[in-house]
Order: C-alpha cells, then structure tokens, then sequence
C-alpha cells in the first residue's frame, strides 16, 4: 500500500469516526442494556476477523474507483441529518453503513462492495429493529404461539378457549406474552445462524438453508415452549410454576439439534 493510500484511509477513517461517534456510542450502549442485541459486541470484532481472512480475494478483485460512491456517501449523510431532526435511531445507524458503502465505492468500486456483501449483512443484523417494526413481527408470532399452545393443550383432553393471544381455561386466563413469540432469540439465533454456514457450509444455498432452518427453530421452540407451560398450569404444579418458567428455554438447544441434522 502507498504512503498516500495510507494517509487517505487514515483520514477517512478519522473523518467517519467524528461524523458516526454519537451513533456509534448511542448503538454500543444499546447493545449493552438490550439482551436481544448483545451479540453486537461479538459481530464488530468477528467481521474484523472476516475481513482479514478474506483480505486476499479481495485484493486480487479489480479495483474500480466509481464517483457513484459520492452519491451514496451524500444521501446516506442527508439519512443522517433525517434521523438526528426526528430523533430517529435507526435511521443514523442506517446511514452509518451506507456511508460505509459509499466509502468502499469510492475507493474501490461496486466489485468489492458486492464481495464484502455478507460483512454488511452481519453488521445490518447488530442494529436493534425500530420499536414499530418490532411490535409489527412480534404479534403475528405470538398469535402462532397461542394456536400451537391452544392445540397442545386441546390434544391433553382439557377444555381451553383462545381469542387472540390469551388462552382461557377453566381456572385461569393467561396471556401469550412476546417473549413467547421467539423474537428476542430470532435476531441473534439468524446471526449465529449465517456466522455457522459462513465458516462450516461452501455452498451458499446451504447457508441459506441453515439460516432459514434456525428462524424457523426459534419460532417453533418458543410457541412448543408456549403449549408446555401453558397445559402445566392445569395440573396440580399450579399456574406459579408456568408463569416462572424461563421463556424460549428450549430454543438454544433445539437450535443446536436443528444444525447438527443439518
């Protein structure tokens, strides 16, 4: 590398770090008060490792500096100002990454963005989901929670009655929660998911597969978790012990079974 490249990396750098600081120190905190992001701290540093690894086929891509990064590098700080006037958090952290892309393009080109693809991806899943768009997946799937716990305890033989997401039975009501849903262990089961196929699977349907098959393990193990407690309430153990019981306990090993068969 040039001493010239050098010192333009070097100032980029430096300018993309005073530019994304309140960004970057408001995301770290998140991470560290939000149990549902907490692999973030694992994927800055794992990317890191990635991009080492594949420093070679990287090199060796053409390198074809494209102005377009300009475009994208202004419309991703223009994001920026967007997100600070109206407060909204996601829309900085999204204009941290296509400022990243930008940069890549303006130095290299839209070749090495292209190969540096499932990088962006891991950092894209690190950014917590805007509350609005949480809320919007967690219902449906706490719907699909209280269908399977419905049928669960139907098959037991005891009475039950659902409407929305709150079973009735005949000595209680109890309500299917979002932690029932799988949605805090579906972000960061998908990460681990991609991570796992990246270094174990060459094959990028298989990646693919093994992504998919993990989602669908945490949705499955928390709506079966769902059923469980919620059929255990009816016996003599008493209601105490299902609304104590640990939500999405069986998703991390079932998840591990899911990879193994795969």
């Amino acid at each position: 590398m040039s001493r010239n490249r050098l010192i333009t990396l070097v100032l980029v750098a430096a300018g993309f770090g005073l530019l994304f600081r309140d960004v970057i120190a408001k995301l770290v905190h998140d991470w560290s008060v939000d149990e549902n992001y907490s692999h973030g701290f694992l994927v800055v540093p794992l990317v890191v490792y990635i991009l080492w690894r594949e420093r070679g086929n990287l090199a060796s891509s053409p390198s074809k500096p494209s102005w377009a990064g300009l475009v994208l590098i202004a419309g991703s700080i223009a994001t920026l100002v967007a997100g600070r006037l109206g407060a909204e958090l996601y829309l900085t952290r999204l204009a941290m990454l296509g400022t990243l892309s930008g940069i890549i393009v303006l130095l290299w080109g839209f070749g090495r963005l292209r190969r540096m693809s499932f990088e962006f991806l891991l950092l894209f899943l690190a950014i917590p989901i805007p509350a609005i768009i949480f809320n919007q997946i967690a219902f449906p799937l706490q719907l699909i929670a209280s269908r399977f716990g419905e049928t669960a305890i139907a098959a037991c033989g005891i009475p039950v009655l659902r409407e929305g997401n709150v079973i009735m039975l005949a000595t209680t009501t109890l309500e299917v929660a979002e932690a029932c849903s799988g949605i805090r262990s579906l972000v960061s089961l998908l990460t681990l998911a991609l991570v796992w196929g990246y270094f174990s699977e060459s094959a990028l349907w298989l990646r693919w597969l093994l992504s998919s098959s993990r989602s669908l393990t945490s949705i499955a193990c928390g709506s079966w978790s769902t059923g469980l407690r919620r059929g255990a309430s009816t016996t003599p153990i008493g209601v105490g012990s299902s609304a104590s019981a640990v939500h999405g306990w069986p998703t991390i090993p079932a998840s591990r079974s899911a990879s193994s068969s795969s």
